[in-house]
């Protein structure tokens, strides 16, 4: 499936966000602005609430860098609230999540895992165009690393910041770029 550099499609998810009430999120929302869709398998889980309060650890960071995350599972909102009123991990986080019981999203984005009605463990990293810029997905056991996460990030905003240069592997913020020309060919 090519998801990379495609639009993200059309949806309507209600959210739970700590000391708000439930509100609407959809696509409109999200364009003008970076932002992670972090689709995990279920609330009340082993691995999810150790990647989300991960997340939740980079939640300062990201906001500073401009970029709204979305945690993301085929629950529905009463649920996401329900684990966070009785979690010590999930009741920490301050980012919105979104409930996809008709599982738009997880269909939207192809991580729907139809014959159980879960979602697969994947990240995407949206541009300010609604662009998807990065993905990652993993299989059900494995974490994953928000630090890794927001180092992908800054990259994809330093090289749509930096039209020409490209982030080598490992890159770090304020670390070398390469200018991709026929020059390098072969010296790299």
């Amino acid at each position: 499936m090519g998801i990379i550099g495609s639009t993200i499609k059309p949806f309507k998810a209600t959210a739970f966000q700590s000391g708000k009430d439930f509100f609407d999120v959809t696509e409109e929302d999200v364009k003008g602005k970076w932002a992670v869709f972090f689709f995990y398998p279920a609330d009340f889980t082993f691995v999810c609430p150790t990647e989300l309060e991960d997340l939740g650890k980079q939640y300062d960071a990201l906001q500073g860098m401009g970029v709204e995350v979305y945690a993301v599972s085929t629950d529905t909102q009463f649920s996401h609230k329900a684990w966070h009123d009785t979690s010590e991990k999930i009741g920490k986080l301050k980012y919105p999540f979104l409930g996809d019981q008709l599982h738009t999203l997880s269909n939207n984005f192809g991580v729907l895992r139809e014959e159980m009605g879960l979602a697969d463990r994947a990240t995407f990293v949206v541009d300010p165009d609604g662009v998807i810029q990065v993905m990652e997905i993993t299989c059900e056991g494995v974490g994953r690393n928000a630090e890794e996460l927001v180092r992908k990030i800054k990259a994809a905003q330093y090289v749509r910041n930096n039209p020409g240069q490209v982030c080598p592997a490992a890159w770090e913020e304020g670390g070398e770029t390469l200018s991709p020309s026929l020059d390098l060919v072969g010296k790299l």
